[in-house]
């Protein structure tokens, strides 16, 4: 069976290349990557990388172009910045002359696995590597599809392709560029893989509101009855780790839509953070380190034995692998769960004073979405023990075009719809803030989780929390019960009144920005200053 589609690479302007190599396997992808000089292969027969100066996602050279299809619906800022059509015109037309003469590598996949809204990607590279991973992460189309599959978007990419600020109106040699009218994107400048990965999570992040879907920056699970549950959280909130509950089977790890047909996974793998990964800690994913087909992206591996060593974080903290999410065990190999019988949010408070567990409102839930809670240390540096809030709206604000309130309405509708339960799950301090208090143990979050998750806390009594108005299971199954009620943990009574009191500050602060776009349920279901 052919591996090529019959909408050829002129159908984007794409001629003269020396060769091309179409929906190729790791078996090919590998032998180019190390014949020119871009990669080694591990001890294990992981394929290892390097990105080079761009180790994590450059969200200051991300760009959306401002035409007249999306231009009214885009939320314009910071996160979301405008570049002209001509901009991108001049950057595609450059890349074009780039790809004359090289040799180029296509992936044909989808994203979202629910065949009713997934979304067919055509990703052009002149790198390999990326090319595998592009096979890895997403949903390669299967080959007696393959000649009549036709793109409804299309990603450029050239990593070793460096723009000219002064010249294309962007901030450095990396740049991403979204049209949504031309139903394309540019990706330019830096090798970091995960780049194309959160373009193409960015463009389902436009698009399936129009269809119906709530999409959303979670990971999700089902337990042995059936009943599926979403797990919404920032880095480091234990998002990952509480998903991959060895009782229950993964969905997946990182981004989902929610439809009338339930939730579905976007992705066909896992993009796995590996900095100080250990075997005894996190077994499945150690075990994919040492699998022919994972790519390692900037592992330092030993240059005798090729072993890797994942505690080195010399070229990057943010050492990644990427693998076909199949060479996980328990997982859901549909990718698709049902309407989620819970939702959960969870927030790493370095302040110490939310409960570790509470129960939210459907209006509350709203809130917490727009909030998008958690926080972290300012530094590191000597004197620096004031823990940060953060803030990242629905979170996973860097990948969300559309205004917040568009998602939290359909969200808010899907819980009343459904009747799903809400959690609002606090994985950060307890017993005093960051430097004085202890991290919640990862026991008694996982014992509280389960226990939200299959029903158990629903039969015990709540009580309202008087700072942030969250209601606290009275118990839980193997947790102390004075864990539940975060004052209690504090040895300084006032000082925990005195940094509650400074939280609600932050919350009410940073909500007002979204204050004209809810109803008064959710405004009442807010966190403001003590009077």
């Amino acid at each position: 069976m052919s591996q090529i589609s019959k909408f050829g690479l002129d159908h984007h302007g794409v001629i003269n290349a020396a060769a091309t190599h179409w929906n190729q396997g790791a078996e090919r992808l590998y032998e180019d990557t190390v014949k020119l000089g871009l990669g080694t292969i591990s001890e294990g027969g992981a394929l290892v990388v390097e990105t080079g100066k761009y180790t994590g996602r450059s969200a200051n050279d991300k760009f959306i172009v401002e035409e007249e299809s999306s231009r009214d619906n885009i939320w314009w800022g910071p996160v979301n910045k405008p570049i002209a059509s001509e901009n991108f015109d001049s950057m595609r037309i450059k890349m074009l002359a780039y790809y004359q003469g090289r040799e180029l590598y296509v992936q044909d996949v989808y994203a979202g696995a629910d065949p009713q809204f997934r979304l067919s990607v055509r990703v052009i590279t002149d790198s390999p590597w990326h090319s595998l991973f592009v096979r890895n992460m997403f949903i390669p189309v299967p080959a007696a599809e393959v000649p009549d599959f036709v793109p409804e978007v299309t990603i450029l990419h050239a990593p070793m392709m460096n723009s000219d600020p002064a010249v294309d109106g962007v901030n450095s040699e990396a740049f991403i560029m979204m049209n949504f009218g031309e139903r394309m994107m540019l990706i330019g400048g830096t090798r970091y893989a995960g780049e194309i990965k959160k373009s193409i999570f960015g463009y389902l992040n436009y698009l399936l509101p129009e269809r119906g879907v709530l999409p959303m920056h979670c990971s999700a699970n089902i337990g042995s009855d059936g009943a599926a549950s979403i797990f919404f959280g920032l880095s480091g909130t234990g998002k990952t780790t509480l998903s991959a509950d060895g009782t229950r089977a993964l969905i997946g790890d990182d981004e989902h839509g929610w439809s009338d047909n339930g939730i579905f996974n976007f992705e066909g793998g896992c993009y796995a953070k590996v900095i100080n990964l250990s075997q005894e800690a996190e077994p499945e994913i150690y075990a994919t380190t040492k699998r022919f087909g994972t790519v390692l992206e900037n592992v330092v591996i030993d240059p005798v034995t090729r072993v890797p060593n994942f505690d080195d974080g010399s070229l990057a903290e943010n050492s990644r692998a990427s693998y076909p999410i199949d060479f996980i065990d328990n997982i859901v190999p549909e990718g698709k769960g049902g309407q989620p019988a819970n939702v959960v949010m969870l927030t790493a408070d370095a302040f110490g004073v939310l409960p570790p567990i509470s129960r939210l409102s459907a209006d509350q839930a709203m809130y917490h979405f727009l909030s998008g809670y958690t926080a972290r240390v300012a530094g590191t540096e000597r004197g620096v023990t004031e823990p940060q809030a953060t803030f990242s709206t629905c979170f996973g604000a860097p990948f969300m075009p559309r205004h917040p309130s568009v998602y939290a309405k359909m969200l808010g509708e899907r819980i009343a719809k459904t009747g799903a339960k809400c959690w609002l799950v606090n994985t950060g301090w307890s017993g005093g803030a960051y430097g004085t208090g202890t991290r919640m143990k990862i026991a008694h979050t996982r014992a509280m989780v389960r226990a939200a998750l299959d029903g158990r806390l629903a039969e015990v009594a709540e009580s309202a929390d008087p700072n942030f108005g969250l209601l606290i299971p009275s118990a839980c199954p193997d947790v102390p019960a004075d864990v539940l009620q975060p004052r209690t943990t504090w040895q300084d009574k006032s000082a925990y009144d005195s940094m509650a009191g400074e939280l609600r500050g932050r919350f009410e602060d940073n909500f007002k920005q979204f204050e004209e776009y809810v109803d008064d349920g959710v405004k009442k279901a807010g966190i403001y200053k003590a009077a």
